[in-house]
């Protein structure tokens, strides 16, 4: 698949880049994706979730009543999680959600969501630029010229642009990457990718 490289402007430069067909043009697994996406999200959470139980309740012991002839049910303790302010049967307790997976399914998984992009020609490629201090005014210029204006974007640069990065930090619909922290969620969240001319070459040879 060959692509037009705009400038930040959002015009043509004349170029053409090719997208290599083994990263951009696979058969997409969707369970690879599902699988990788699976993983992302349960290593964000963070799993310090805790209730107290029966025993960590702090509390008198004393029986409430006598076992039998009261014509009510029998209760052991104030503790129980029968009243307001007992312990918790089963409640959460802190936990890590994380999960492994092979190396290989998690490439399949990112070039799975690549290909998707580009059979639904939401990938655009645009020169290489550099900001010389962080601005969101300028950043937004650039996302606006490519008119991606009210979509959420992704973009995605060789290796990390401090500057960019911070720009883009603090807007809501658009998001950075450089290609070592490209992922599965992050790609298939976003509604546009836009890749820097330089980032085809990196990604190809992590992935290809």
């Amino acid at each position: 698949m060959e692509l037009s490289v705009l400038n930040t402007k959002g015009e043509a430069t004349g170029r053409k880049v090719s997208l290599p067909s083994e990263v951009f043009g696979v058969e997409p697994n969707d369970h690879a994706i599902y699988l990788d996406v699976k993983q992302y999200l349960a290593n964000q959470r963070q799993g310090t979730h805790k209730a107290k139980q029966k025993n960590e309740i702090s509390g008198s012991t004393r029986k409430l009543h006598r076992q039998k002839g009261t014509g009510g049910s029998r209760k052991g303790s104030i503790k129980s999680p029968l009243f307001r302010g007992g312990g918790r049967v089963f409640g959460p307790q802190p936990r890590d959600y994380s999960f492994k997976l092979n190396k290989k399914l998690k490439s399949l998984a990112r070039v799975s969501a690549l290909s998707y992009k580009a059979n639904q020609k939401n990938i655009t490629v645009i020169e290489d630029f550099v900001m010389d201090t962080p601005k969101t005014k300028q950043f937004n210029d650039i996302i606006n010229g490519l008119k991606l204006t009210g979509k959420k974007t992704l973009l995605v640069f060789a290796k990390m642009d401090r500057n960019i990065h911070l720009s883009a930090r603090n807007t809501v619909t658009r998001k950075t990457a450089s290609v070592a922290d490209l992922n599965t969620h992050d790609i298939l969240n976003a509604n546009n990718l836009v890749l820097l001319e330089s980032s085809i070459l990196e990604i190809s040879n992590q992935l290809s």
